[in-house]
Order: structure tokens, then sequence, then C-alpha cells
């Protein structure tokens, strides 16, 4: 190509600022390299920045082998490998599975980076090797805002700010705010680093094969930026942007994401026009959504109560399954026709007129506005409840009787709702089969979100791109949701998008140390 008016340069170019950013970033400023984080949006921390949890998903690290697992990688390898499949490349499933704990290890030198256990049951209770206890799952350790108040509205998140207009907490960081906040904090002591908002990676340079750079845009402004060991993308996936979402088969709506505003694959068209192989582009990371006023269905688990029903009045899911798994069953049977949205959650009065949900990204406030958009219904029998929500009266109340019946005797004859850990994870290990009998009765409208979609481009274990014949494009990196995700079309834990997205950064920050440019 011709001569390239640089603006800027740096070693490494690292576009994004979730879990994996900072992550890439922080391992190249401590190895001594200059690098520039450039984040889209006007916050850092991408899709992490949303997460309750923040947590990862890697197996015998330091932190759980301090608190005691007796897990070990080859049982976690088994478990992983058994719910993956061939989906994708063994050497990817193995490295991850086997990289986390060394990472750890790495982070925890800096007295910024602390983590604590977070059990979390894997989202496969009956596979080979599943963890139960939830010992292969830690997050962030909480941080005082006071530790690091420059971040506070630096920050993206939590959903209720940016959804609600509510304040961002003012006293810790926690979850993976938390995450993001520990490192920018030590991102902050190296002075080789340099980060910047409202920039967005719109192409990469490239020359004779080789990545060399990329082009950013800064209020309107495009600027070349050389990037002497390579460009890292771990800027999210593309659930922003319905476009492509229909393009490569993506169901639902950008509307209905969990993903941050910065999610519009501005990285992942980067990648394919500079010769990239992908893969997976129509998954994601699924979850049942509970619908709010403003139309979206927004991710929601751990359901205290409750069965969902479909338009005839019909269960078709165990209500209680790890989300991802449920969010697919119900995918498969939007496209069958055998429900329609949205679907319903029936429950009884036992909890009050609120669904049954123990966690919702999106806060429920003001349930006037529920009930005046037609989402919730209350009645004092199931055949009024019915009539109201357009499902056949006698069924339903057939539904309910059946599943009493269930409640009763401690067993789903039908969908094996608290058959395995998960299900009973978050009631103290309590049965989820709980009897719908204390009128009045209550429906609320579902439709089904997403945390994100996870194909993207495809990359070595060294998360190197490859191009379409399946070699390195040399100077170009990615990890996260802008990767063809290691874990294909299953989610194996909690923790799984982040840590995924945060291993392989590293990785391929320190694969550019050991390569000249």
């Amino acid at each position: 190509m011709g001569t390239v008016d640089w603006k800027a340069e740096c070693d490494v170019l690292v576009a994004g600022s979730g879990g994996g950013g900072v992550t890439g970033a922080y391992t190249a400023a401590r190895e001594g390299l200059d690098v520039l984080l450039v984040e889209a949006t006007d916050k850092f921390g991408g899709t992490t920045a949303y997460s309750g949890g923040g947590g990862v998903w890697f197996p015998c690290n330091p932190v759980l082998l301090r608190a005691g697992t007796d897990d070990t990688i080859e049982d976690a390898l088994t478990y992983y490998r058994a719910v993956v499949g061939d989906r994708t490349p063994r050497e990817l499933q193995e490295t991850y599975v086997r990289g986390g704990a060394p990472l750890i290890e790495y982070l925890e030198a800096d007295p910024n980076l602390k983590f604590v256990p977070l059990p979390w049951p894997d989202y496969y209770g009956k596979a080979p090797k599943a963890r139960l206890d939830g010992q292969r799952h830690i997050a962030a350790k909480p941080l005082a805002v006071a530790a690091a108040p420059e971040f506070r509205d630096a920050i993206r998140g939590p959903l209720d700010t940016d959804r609600l207009g509510a304040e961002p907490p003012s006293d810790y960081y926690v979850g993976g705010r938390a995450l993001i906040a520990r490192f920018l904090k030590a991102i902050g002591e190296y002075p080789s680093a340099s980060l910047q908002r409202d920039t967005a990676l719109v192409d990469l340079v490239v020359d004779e094969g080789r990545v060399t750079g990329a082009i950013v845009e800064t209020g309107g402004q495009r600027r070349a930026i050389r990037a002497r060991r390579g460009v890292l993308l771990a800027a999210g996936g593309f659930e922003g942007n319905d476009e492509l979402r229909r393009k490569y088969g993506v169901p639902g709506s950008a509307r209905d994401t969990m993903g941050g505003p910065g999610s519009r694959g501005l990285a992942l068209q980067a990648g394919i026009a500079a010769g990239a192989d992908t893969d997976l582009l129509d998954q994601a990371w699924w979850s049942p959504g509970m619908t709010h006023p403003d139309g979206r269905s927004a991710f929601a688990l751990w359901f205290t109560g409750g069965i969902f029903v479909n338009q005839d009045g019909d269960r078709f899911v165990n209500e209680s399954r790890a989300y991802d798994r449920a969010g697919r069953e119900i995918i498969a049977q939007l496209q069958d026709g055998s429900i329609t949205l949205p679907y319903w959650m029936i429950y009884d009065d036992s909890e009050g007129e609120v669904p049954p949900v123990k966690a919702a990204n999106v806060s429920i406030v003001e349930t006037e506005k529920y009930v005046a958009a037609g989402l919730w219904h209350s009645a004092d029998t199931l055949e009024e409840l019915a009539a109201k929500i357009g499902v056949p009266g006698e069924r339903l109340a057939a539904t309910v009787k059946r599943f009493n019946g269930f409640a009763a005797s401690g067993v789903d004859e039908d969908f094996g709702r608290g058959d395995e850990a998960f299900d009973r994870a978050f009631s103290a290990g309590a049965s989820p089969l709980v009897p719908i009998d204390s009128p009045p009765y209550h429906a609320a409208a579902f439709g089904i979100s997403d945390l994100g979609t996870k194909g993207g481009l495809r990359t070595d274990a060294a998360a190197r791109v490859l191009d379409t014949s399946g070699h390195p494009i040399p100077g170009l990196y990615a990890a996260g949701n802008t990767m063809a995700a290691p874990s294909g079309t299953a989610y194996p834990g909690g923790g799984n998008p982040i840590g995924t997205s945060m291993l392989f950064s590293h990785l391929a920050v320190l694969d550019m140390r050991d390569r000249r440019s």
C-alpha cells in the first residue's frame, strides 16, 4: 500500500475496554510495551460492566486452591469437552481450560487486582465431571469507590443507570464494574499506557499481508495509528446491530440485548475486510427475558416460583434451567412455531404482584406501568387470567394442576425442574417446584434476551486471527465476543464470556511481546 500518514504510534493497539480489552492493555503495559486502548463509547467497561456477577470460569486457579477446592484441570477439561463437543478446535478448548489459573496467578501479583470465590454451579449438571459446588468460578473483589473515585462516572453501568437513569453506586464497585475499576487502577500506574474514550476502531491498515495499524475515529475525525507489535480486537460482538443480526441469522433483536452500546460489530467488520475467517456468526449467549414497559425483554433468572406457558396454556421448558440452555430451548420452539411471543410466567400471590424473579438486570420499578402496558395481568381465577392473556382457560387450569402435583411429589415429570444443582442453587437448595395455589393469580410477559453475540473472527490458541486459508494474519489478534468463542454453541458455566475475553487478550499480548515487528 502507499505511504500512511501515521498520526500516532504504539507497540500495541487495543480496541475495546471490557474485561478483555483492559486485560490486554494491562498485560502490555506490565510487559514494558507502549499501549493505546481505544473505547468507542463515552464509558469504559463494555458489556462486562453490566455483569452483576462479573465472574470468570477459571478452574483450579489460586483463589480456589486457597479456598480448598479438590478440583483438577483434567476433570474440568473432561467436563468442558463433554459440553462443547467437537464444534470448536480442541486446541482452543484446552487453552482456555488450562490457561485461566496461570492468568490469575499473574494478575494477583499486582496488589490492585484481587479476586474472591463466587460459587456458581456448572451449567450442565449431569455432564461428566460437572462441578456442582460452584468451585470453578471467581469474581473481582468489590472495590470501595473512595479508593478510585475518578472512575465512578467513567465506567459504564449498571444497567439501571443507563436504562432507568439511576445514579451509579457511590459506595462500592461490584461485579463487572469492580473488575473494570481494578484494572483501570492498575493500568494507571504505568506511564506507557494510554486510554481514549469516544474513539472507535473503524478500519485496519494492512501492508503486504500484515496488519500494521488501524484507522480510528474521534468526533468525526479519522486518524491512522501505527501498532508496531499488533492490534488486538476485543471490542465485543455485534448484538447491538440489527442489520448484522439479520445478515448472520442471529435470532432476536438489538432492542433486547444486554450488550453494551458499543457492540455494533465495527471491529468484526474491520477484521473481515482484512481477510479474516469467521465462525459461529449465528450464535449468542441466551436468556429468557422479562419484558419491560419500554418494550425491551431483559435478562432475568433465578425464579423462586411460577411457570412459563405458551399460547396454548402449556408448559414448554424447565424454567429453572441455566439461562443459556433455557434460552436455546425457547428459541428452538419459537422457530418451529410451537410457542409465540410473548409467552407468559404464571404465578400466584404468595410473593405479591411482582414476578418471582430473584435477579433481573433491569430493576422492576413503577409496577403500574407494567399493568398499563398490558405486560402484567391479575385475576381471582386461572380461567379469568387465561382470558386476559388469550390462552385456553381449561388448559391453563389443567397445566397448573399438573404442576402443583409435581410440587407436592417433588419430581417434575415433564421437564425435570430441580434435577440439577443449578436449578436449586439460588433457593438455598430448596426445591424450585413451588405450588401455584394462592390467589389472586398473575401473568407476566416474557421474551428472549441475550448477553451478546459469540461468533466472530477465527483465531488460533495464541489469539492470532486466521485468514480463510487457516493461516495467521500477522499483527492481528482477537478476543472475547470479537472472536469465535471456544465454547461453540454451549455455555459451560458462569464467567465463560468474560473469562474467555480476558485469557485470550492476555495471550495475544504475550505473543506480541515475543514477536518482533
